[in-house]
């Protein structure tokens, strides 16, 4: 069964996800404990405990990717130390696009909607509608990540640009991008983006 996250609010996926920088941001992953007893017999402090991503479980490396593999609901995003798949919506004409994922109460870990537009310009979103708290992944027509708006404020009339020209854009659950290690020069992989 997929695990679904469910997120009352932008302070319920703060409360799940743990403190950071912006008290919303993925957090380290719990130290195993087999590590912290070695490392309590050797004389050294054991590490405190942190939450870990609630991403943990659903987010796994895929290994490589063989693009002309991938269903059409699926996208790669290669990050620079793994390779991570996630199931997506496409929203390629201008209603799809215009909805988005307005209205959604729940996506599941490993799901996002990714939106394709006929050519690379500056692109800007905004939170109209939407209940839960986004990472938008903004990249060109290469599908390089040109800039990522982390941890977005549902309901927000303002306007989220992008750092350059994008073809493409990801939304995925709030927190995903660091749970990941997801930056720009980072590259998404699907059966639309050029290789």
């Amino acid at each position: 069964m997929r695990q679904l996250i469910r997120v009352a609010g932008a302070l319920a996926l703060a409360i799940a996800i743990g403190a950071g920088p912006s008290a919303r941001t993925a957090s380290a992953q719990n130290e195993a404990p087999a590590s912290a007893a070695a490392r309590a017999q050797d004389g050294a402090a054991a590490a405190p405990a942190t939450a870990a991503s609630p991403f943990a479980g659903a987010l796994t490396p895929a290994g490589e990717i063989d693009v002309d593999a991938l269903p059409s609901g699926q996208l790669a995003v290669r990050t620079s130390d793994e390779t991570y798949l996630f199931s997506v919506e496409i929203a390629d004409d201008p209603i799809e696009r215009a909805r988005g994922l307005m209205f959604r109460e729940e996506m599941a870990a490993d799901a996002g909607m990714l939106f394709i537009f006929a050519r690379e310009d500056e692109r800007a979103f905004w939170m109209q509608n939407t209940i839960l708290p986004l990472d938008i992944i903004y990249a060109d027509a290469d599908g390089v990540v040109v800039s990522i708006a982390k941890d977005t404020t549902p309901y927000s009339t303002a306007t989220i640009p992008s750092d350059g020209p994008a073809q493409f854009v990801l939304e995925l659950n709030a927190g995903v991008s660091d749970a990941i290690g997801l930056a720009p020069g980072d590259r998404l992989i699907h059966r639309r983006i050029p290789e």
